[in-house]
């Protein structure tokens, strides 16, 4: 049986994508190793899960050791070391000043590691990625795929640096030299360089792959983002409603996911100032989850606005059923963006649930070749507005397009777009039996 180290920057509890190109190539005969994240403020994530006989996750440290004592004992830990100090630093003077001076420079980078916060993250993310190589060195798997440019040097040194170097993929989920809170031309910089070393590159749609080969010289392969094929009648029943405190026949307006910069979650509270009918419920968190509940509070519409924790992708198909429609107004602030094809679009769409979506090409071509929702200017607040007051009033149109979803899925599915992540894989490492049969669509 053929091993595969796989590498993903993330605690691996909501990681949809990672986890159904795991699945898939586990139940094809492949042994999968994911380096995963451990997360020391859960302790329901476990550093080892076996998902499978041939599917199990392996969990590093977040933390180095010293910073993992000051996150558990805080203050205390620290009059613990100053109390140690003062018996360890004369000794040291007595031995030899320059040992005390050595010792001393330690104190003040475990210092500056605590009390900075830039320099604490450098730690962090360092101990990180070393824990990563030494896990996935010492598996030696017959291939090595890396998930997102934060995982790629860590595959780089476990496949190239070897006697006998192993095949690589590069499994790039976002647009790496144009999305927020990253500099495009160190990123493409780093990028460029380290794709050298890649031998096959995997992104998440043709409008990607035409960009990437604009500015790398050449066009990867895609492997597109779609739901895993279900049948939503057959999830678990859950009363949203109830678990927001709202009537049963109260029509429930979703956005699940991140709450990120750049989703349009602002617009979603500013347009419920326009909105006649219905609750607006947030399912997920992120770094905007403080903000918009503020945001929310602040509202005259504030009864009408929830917020649910991230859910476990497995049980979110449970919640999703629940919705009279769903938000996807993804805004033009990068082209990481503007490319994208989310896997929101197509939870929807196997919940059978109509969208209101932004008006960007991959997203825009589904949804109204498919008539399973309506699209929107993602920056006009009014204009989300009028589109949901038009599908709350018309239920035949909501209905209508709530039924176009359920011939739709038969094409947009995970089903339909795994043999390519089995051609990739077959081209470097072959498996005598594959399960399923391999086609291009």
């Amino acid at each position: 049986m053929k091993k595969v180290t796989m590498f993903v920057w993330n605690h691996f509890t909501n990681d949809a994508r990672v986890n159904r190109e795991c699945t898939t190539l586990a139940d094809n005969g492949y042994d999968i190793n994911l380096i995963a994240i451990n997360d020391p403020k859960n302790p329901a994530i476990s550093a080892y899960e076996e998902i499978s006989n041939t599917f199990k996750v392996h969990r590093v440290k977040r933390y180095p050791w010293l910073l993992q004592a000051y996150q558990d004992h805080g203050k205390k830990f620290l009059l613990v070391v100053a109390g140690v100090q003062v018996v360890i630093i004369p000794s040291l003077f007595y031995i030899s000043f320059t040992l005390m001076a050595a010792y001393l420079l330690s104190l003040v980078v475990a210092a500056g590691m605590i009390k900075f916060k830039k320099i604490r993250k450098w730690f962090i993310n360092g101990a990180i990625i070393t824990r990563m190589i030494v896990k996935g060195y010492i598996q030696n798997a017959d291939i090595y795929h890396a998930n997102d440019l934060n995982t790629l040097p860590q595959a780089i040194v476990c496949s190239k640096l070897r006697l006998k170097p192993k095949p690589l993929i590069y499994d790039s989920h976002e647009v790496q030299s144009d999305r927020t809170g990253y500099n495009p031309k160190t990123i493409k910089s780093i990028e460029s360089f380290m794709l050298k070393f890649v031998d096959q590159m995997i992104v998440e749609n043709h409008t990607r792959a035409k960009y990437n080969e604009d500015i790398y010289g050449f066009y990867p392969k895609t492997l597109y983002n779609y739901s895993e094929k279900y049948n939503i009648e057959e999830k678990p029943q859950i009363n949203l409603h109830k678990k927001i405190g709202i009537n049963e026949d109260e029509k429930i307006l979703l956005y699940q996911g991140g709450l990120q910069q750049g989703r349009g979650l602002e617009l979603l509270i500013e347009a419920m100032d326009e909105i006649e009918e219905g609750h607006l419920l947030f399912i997920g968190g992120g770094k905007l989850t403080q903000p918009l509940k503020e945001q929310a509070e602040a509202s005259k519409q504030a009864y009408r606005i929830h917020f649910l924790d991230k859910v476990p992708f497995q049980e979110l198909p449970s919640y999703t059923r629940e919705a009279y429609l769903g938000f996807q107004v993804l805004q033009n602030i990068c082209f990481n963006h503007y490319s994208a094809s989310s896997n929101k679009l197509f939870e929807y769409m196997m919940a059978h649930v109509p969208v209101i979506s932004c008006d960007f090409p991959e997203i825009k071509k589904v949804v109204e070749e498919t008539n399973t929702g309506l699209v929107v200017d993602s920056h006009n607040a009014s204009e989300i507005a009028n589109t949901v007051n038009q599908l709350v009033k018309d239920t035949s149109l909501r209905n209508q397009l709530s039924e176009n979803t359920k011939q739709a899925k038969e094409i947009y599915n995970w089903n339909n777009e795994k043999s390519k992540l089995l051609e990739v894989y077959n081209q470097f490492v072959p498996i005598e039996h594959p399960i399923t049969q391999f086609h291009t669509k």
